[in-house]
């Protein structure tokens, strides 16, 4: 079989309700064992719960608090001579891991919250996130002192 045509691009697909490609890469990343209509149902009552509270659009609260989330810098495990350094790396805004950990981070500091029911603390996350406070902002304040604290390594990227 030849392999000399290029691969046809896959297009990210949107959700139902707000045709938004975050939204389906965020619906995504909630599911569990497959079961996307309960995560479609835990992102769209935490949505009509941060509408409710915050009296603004849930999505410019989503985009925003993914924006805050998203790191500019991040360490990577590299063995040299038998050690394991710690190595910083820059990431641009637009580069998709950055976002990618964003929204690993932004699950998992919502998943340790107390609460009630998954919907109610992702978005008790979201508008702390937009805010700038809470566990997902805490987690980026770590991966970034790390970062500074290995600055030294930099050199062995």
């Amino acid at each position: 079989m030849s392999r000399r045509g290029t691969a046809k691009k896959k297009t990210a697909k949107s959700d139902p309700i707000y045709r938004n490609r975050l939204v389906n890469r965020l619906v995504n990343h909630i599911m569990k064992h497959g079961k996307k209509s309960l995560a479609y149902q835990i992102l769209y009552r935490a949505m009509k719960k941060i509408q409710q509270e915050t009296k603004k659009n849930p999505l410019s609260v989503l985009r925003e608090a993914i924006h805050r989330i998203t790191p500019t810098m991040i360490v990577k495990a590299k063995r040299k001579r038998g050690l394991t350094y710690q190595i910083p790396f820059s990431i641009k805004k637009e580069n998709p891991l950055g976002r990618t950990l964003a929204i690993r981070w932004l699950l998992e500091a919502s998943r340790k919250r107390s609460g009630r029911n998954m919907a109610f603390k992702f978005s008790s996350e979201l508008i702390d996130a937009s805010k700038g406070r809470g566990g997902a902002i805490r987690k980026k304040e770590e991966i970034h002192r790390m970062a500074e604290a290995n600055r030294a390594f930099a050199h062995f990227r």
